[in-house]
């Protein structure tokens, strides 16, 4: 489970695609990122643009920050924190991020037996977190029901405060007409 939660950790949403980047499968893998890579370019066939695409400068810039965040949730130490990730990507040198079927595809092109379980492994984890997507969410729900109440409430509220106002209305008018100019004979008591 830890590998699991450890690899979801890893798992980033890039042009709404939840994918992950090739230093992370490497260092999952236990292969260095140039290897990997150099496997999926010798079968780009496998690897259409839905499955694997490169980073633009401006999108390797702005998720830099979010490393450091899931790496110091890894391990606190600095030192780890800056081995993992890597800095000196410029230019050609963008990590190229692989998809959920990106990934699945690397199991045919990897063939070691620590590939094949750590596949398995980002498969489960790339499962989880869509069940965690897809399940029925119990607060919107709750949420649902108490708009529905106040709704309801707010109706009828608006219900009492017309009668306090029809009884206001009526009182007033009571008080009017007792207090109006009396015409016509005044007996005398």
């Amino acid at each position: 489970m830890q590998i699991i939660k450890s690899i979801e950790s890893r798992i980033y949403t890039v042009r709404g695609e939840r994918v992950m980047l090739d230093f992370d499968l490497a260092a999952l893998y236990e292969v260095e990122t140039r290897v990997l890579n150099q496997a999926v370019k010798r079968n780009e066939k496998r690897f259409p643009d839905d499955f694997m695409f490169q980073l633009t400068s401006t999108e390797w810039e702005s998720m830099q920050s979010q490393f450091v965040t899931a790496y110091e949730e890894i391990s606190p130490s600095s030192q780890i924190v800056m081995m993992n990730i890597p800095q000196n990507r410029t230019g050609k040198y963008l990590p190229y991020a692989f998809t959920e079927q990106g990934v699945a595809m690397l199991s045919g092109v990897l063939r070691s037996d620590k590939a094949i379980k750590m596949n398995i492994a980002i498969m489960r984890a790339f499962v989880a977190i869509r069940k965690i997507f897809l399940q029925p969410n119990d607060d919107n729900e709750r949420l649902k029901e108490i708009k529905e109440r106040i709704e309801e409430h707010d109706i009828q509220l608006n219900q009492l405060y017309d009668a306090m106002d029809n009884l206001l209305d009526e009182r007033i008018a009571q008080k009017k007409w007792n207090d109006r100019k009396r015409i016509g004979f005044k007996i005398k008591e």
